[in-house]
């Protein structure tokens, strides 16, 4: 495992719960932490730099309240967009607060890294494709995040047994594998493949500690892999989606356009649309991994789970008559 050494006693699990638009909070991340596993949040999820500040030391009160001192727990994870008109704020915030690790996604992370590594916080990239992770290696990222073919939220086409094979020969550093990760099963094939870490979004959404509503939780539990709807109608970049959730808007899933650019998606939520439906709240997002949400859990409980999981996966593949 390439992660850096005073990261490793503090992990229980190689994962990191994925950073959500609209789903990650305080409450999520500081629990995650808390339980062992990397929590990350899009700072896009606060309305101002003042709240970003507040949520990072709210995370940091949460995880202290459940019993984990913060110098055991994992680390907090930011999650910048790199495009966000609030990007610069953000950032000073991060470096004020001294963040361990920084996510950054949809552009280069090239300005970030210099005076994030500065306060010796590690800076980690996703990337959707090998040149994208050429050039952010060239940037001087710390880790690649792969997201690959079933990831909910933003998603794209390649196979994550390819794309880990490709890139880990280029990389001796920290890897992370997102797409389709829904127990510890499948956190033990990563590992074997040759990712260091796996990023888990869809699972942890049904917890009581994110910010989803229940109708949302519920529908999780309701879903299959075959409710997954890829789309770049609604935010302009490759998306997965329920289907469910589109027909309670009062869209067709059928009549959507999966290569829709930003015009479609500014035609189909402009305030002129009809029916006018609300991306970031009406509008809910979904891995493959999906159908491994059978009940809402606590998100100690969950890690708890998958580290069950984990262990056996690892037991099963060292039989004696493998």
């Amino acid at each position: 495992m390439s992660l850096p050494t005073d990261w490793r006693p503090r992990l229980r699990l190689p994962l990191v719960v994925a950073p959500m638009l609209t789903v990650s909070g305080p409450e999520l991340v500081a629990a995650a932490c808390a339980a062992g596993v990397i929590g990350a949040f899009p700072t896009a999820n606060c309305r101002s730099a003042d709240e970003l500040t507040h949520w990072l030391r709210q995370i940091r009160d949460g995880i202290a309240a459940r019993g984990t001192p913060l110098s055991a727990a994992a680390p907090i994870a930011a999650n910048l967009i790199v495009h966000s008109p609030q990007l610069q704020d953000h950032l000073q915030v991060l470096l004020r607060e001294r963040v361990e690790l920084v996510i950054t996604s949809v552009g280069s992370p090239r300005a970030l890294v210099r005076p994030l590594h500065d306060i010796g916080c590690r800076v980690w990239a996703d990337v959707a494709s090998l040149r994208h992770a050429e050039k952010a290696l060239a940037d001087g990222v710390d880790g690649l995040i792969l997201l690959t073919a079933g990831a909910g939220g933003q998603t794209d086409w390649a196979n994550p047994f390819a794309f880990v094979r490709t890139v880990r020969p280029l990389f001796d550093g920290p890897l992370v594998l997102s797409g389709g990760l829904t127990d510890g099963q499948a956190l033990w094939a990563a590992r074997v493949l040759g990712a260091d870490l796996g990023y888990m979004g869809t699972r942890f959404i049904a917890t009581p500690e994110s910010q989803a509503s229940p109708a949302y939780r519920q529908m999780l539990q309701d879903s299959t892999l075959d409710d997954v709807l890829q789309s770049s109608a609604f935010s302009g970049l490759p998306a997965n989606w329920l289907r469910g959730s589109l027909l309670a808007a009062g869209l067709d899933p059928d009549a959507i356009d999966p290569q829709a650019d930003l015009a479609d998606a500014a035609e189909m939520f402009g305030a002129s649309a009809r029916p006018a439906a609300r991306r970031w709240s009406q509008l809910l997002s979904a891995g493959h991994s999906v159908s491994g949400v059978q009940s809402v859990l606590p998100v100690a409980e969950l890690v708890r789970l998958l580290a069950s999981q984990y262990d056996a996966a690892h037991s099963a593949c060292y039989r004696p008559d493998f």
